[in-house]
Parts: structure tokens; C-alpha cells; sequence
């Protein structure tokens, strides 16, 4: 793992489905004595088992911007007492990312960008032997659908982004 700059308020973690997000924030956590936030886990939690089937992306991307909103908030609480958070939140599109370094400036936080770099092919092959695993960092079965409907949407963060948010890339 790279070294992370621990004066940073927040860590935004970003990948593809399957690129290791989870396991990453864990580690990430771990060595600078953050807080770890992960967007599975709330939804799990809250809304998950509510959902309607077949699953809907509107109602399920409603309930992730209410997370979101209370997700930065305890992360600008905990950052007020010189603890870092690690955001484990998807952060698939740019805007997404440039929402949360809008909301960082805006709150006086600092703010680093991890970029889980790994090939679409090895992701798939990750997320398969996790659903057949049902392992710790398991949240629920990603379909190849949903696998590839996430993925229409991935934006994997350019060099001026990457810059902007003083990002680390992570390679497989």
C-alpha cells in the first residue's frame, strides 16, 4: 500500500466494482488511525433488506445521497478532533468526486484521492469469487448486470483530477 498522507482530513477511495475498495479502506484505516465509512455497510444496514424488486437504481441512489449527507458530516465532526475518515463510498463519476472535494474545501478539510487501478477483467474475477465466498467484505451478490451497468457509469479519475485531489494510484 502507498503511503497516505495522515495530515489529510479525508481519504476518498475509488475504483471499479471489485477493484478492492473494501479490503484497501481496511488497511487504509488501520495505518493512519482512521475512521472508515463505507456506503455498503450504511446500505446494508438501513435499506438494503426495504429494497424493491427487481432492484431500482433511483431508489437505491435517493437512499445513497441521504448516507452520503450524514456520512460527511461525521466525517467533518471527526476531522474537528484530528481524525482522519476514510470514504469507502463508490465515487464512480467525477462529479461525485468533485462534489465531496467541493463539500472538503468548503468545510476547511483536506482531502486525498486513492485510485484503485485494476483491469475490468480481474474486477469481474474478484466479485465472482466474492459472491461465491460470501466472505468478510461481502454486502450482497453482484449480478453481471449490475456488474455492468456500475461499470457504464465508472470514470476512472484523469491525471488533473488526480492532481487536484492529491491522489494515489493504486495498481493491481
Amino acid at each position: 500500500m502507498p503511503a497516505a498522507d495522515k495530515t489529510h482530513h479525508l481519504h476518498l477511495v475509488c475504483g471499479g466494482t471489485g477493484a478492492g475498495k473494501t479490503t484497501y479502506a481496511l488497511a487504509l484505516a488501520e495505518q493512519i488511525a482512521g475512521v472508515r465509512f463505507s456506503i455498503d455497510d450504511w446500505m446494508g444496514d438501513l435499506f438494503w433488506m426495504d429494497s424493491p424488486e427487481p432492484m431500482q437504481f433511483e431508489w437505491n441512489i435517493e437512499r445513497i445521497g441521504r448516507c452520503e449527507k450524514r456520512i460527511f458530516a461525521l466525517a467533518r465532526e471527526l476531522a474537528a478532533h484530528g481524525v482522519p475518515s476514510i470514504l469507502e463510498i463508490g465515487c464512480a463519476t467525477a462529479a461525485q468526486r468533485k462534489k465531496f472535494a467541493n463539500l472538503a474545501r468548503d468545510a476547511g478539510l483536506t482531502i486525498q484521492l486513492h485510485y484503485l487501478d485494476v483491469p475490468k477483467e480481474e474486477r469481474w474475477r474478484r466479485v465472482t469469487s466474492r459472491n461465491a465466498a460470501k466472505g468478510e467484505t461481502f454486502r450482497l451478490e453482484v449480478t453481471r448486470e449490475m456488474f455492468d451497468l456500475v461499470e457504464s457509469l465508472w470514470e476512472p479519475p484523469d491525471a488533473a483530477e488526480m492532481a487536484t485531489l492529491n491522489g494515489i494510484r493504486v495498481s493491481a
